[in-house]
């Protein structure tokens, strides 16, 4: 897609930012999204400073921010492909109802916001539905095991919060999310638009059919049932290269899982228990769930 904003323009108004603000350019993070769905939301929601390319293709933009909740957020808001217009200053809040019908730069400062990556979210920060989600300490150990790439292309089978988590990781890449119950496919949806990810892709079921409109993932994490077997062999064919991280609770699926990859010749496995106890509110230490976390790549 033609980009409305030339390399030059934005290093130009990158520039014309830095240098009112009184900041390295490295201190902003840029992001086009001109004719494109980018995650803008979990982008500023990480960044002090966000300096943001867009046009007529995203007309609602500051009303979308404000009901992010980045009301109180100092923006200035510049027209044009180059600098040379005077900027409008303001709280983001009030001008939510603004239009945007021409090439437009917006930059979005918040100084409390702490520029870290984050792993292993509140639950309660999820839409509430039929998902029982895994405890974040257990998610944060998790993402670490996937190792997110910022241009990652994953699928995620029944793993509801993972996919946010790691959608919010591969900014750049795309995360396919298998929901064959149509409750937590619902809460899936509620899920992306809640967290304003643009790169999740949610797919039915794992038949050839829905696999074959995906684009081939790096990675599988899957939330092991008895369809294990079947699901590695699909996964197999569109990329014999595959790499597995399988998620279960059952003895049983543990010990064939080792059987499946000897199967299909996946090396290196590796089996991580982990074990996450917390007190409650009585103070009372309550055990959790204690997944198996099993690990292995096609050669």
């Amino acid at each position: 897609m033609k980009n409305t904003f030339s390399n030059s323009g934005m290093l130009n108004w990158l520039g014309f930012f830095a240098n009112k603000m009184d900041v390295s350019p490295e201190k902003i993070k840029m992001l086009n999204i001109c004719g494109r769905q980018k995650n803008v939301v979990p982008t500023i929601d990480t960044h002090k400073r966000v300096l943001i390319y867009t046009d007529a293709s995203h007309e609602d933009l500051f009303y979308t921010l404000w009901e992010a909740g980045f009301g109180e957020y100092d923006i200035w808001i510049g027209e044009g492909t180059e600098p040379g217009s005077e900027l409008t200053n303001a709280k983001l809040k009030n001008v939510i109802n603004k239009k945007i019908s021409e090439p437009t730069v917006i930059f979005i400062v918040n100084e409390k916001t702490r520029e870290s990556v984050r792993y292993g979210m509140k639950n309660d920060l999820f839409t509430k539905g039929s998902v029982h989600y895994v405890c974040n300490e257990i998610r944060a150990v998790i993402m670490s095991i996937l190792g997110v790439d910022t241009h990652d292309t994953i699928l995620a089978l029944m793993a509801e919060s993972i996919v946010i988590e790691a959608a919010i990781t591969a900014s750049e890449g795309q995360i396919i999310a298998v929901e064959p119950d149509s409750g937590s496919r619902r809460s899936m949806e509620e899920n992306v638009e809640k967290f304003g990810v643009h790169n999740v892709q949610i797919i039915p079921d794992m038949s050839e059919e829905s696999l074959s409109k995906i684009p081939v993932p790096r990675l599988a994490f899957i939330v092991a049932n008895h369809y294990l077997e079947s699901d590695i062999e699909r996964l197999l064919a569109i990329n014999p290269q595959m790499q597995f991280v399988i998620y279960t609770l059952d003895l049983g699926i543990l010990a064939e899982t080792k059987l499946i990859f000897d199967k299909f010749g996946i090396q290196n496995m590796e089996a991580l228990q982990i074990n996450v106890s917390k007190t409650n509110k009585e103070n009372v230490f309550v055990a959790q769930p204690a997944p198996w976390i099993i690990t292995g790549g096609a050669e």
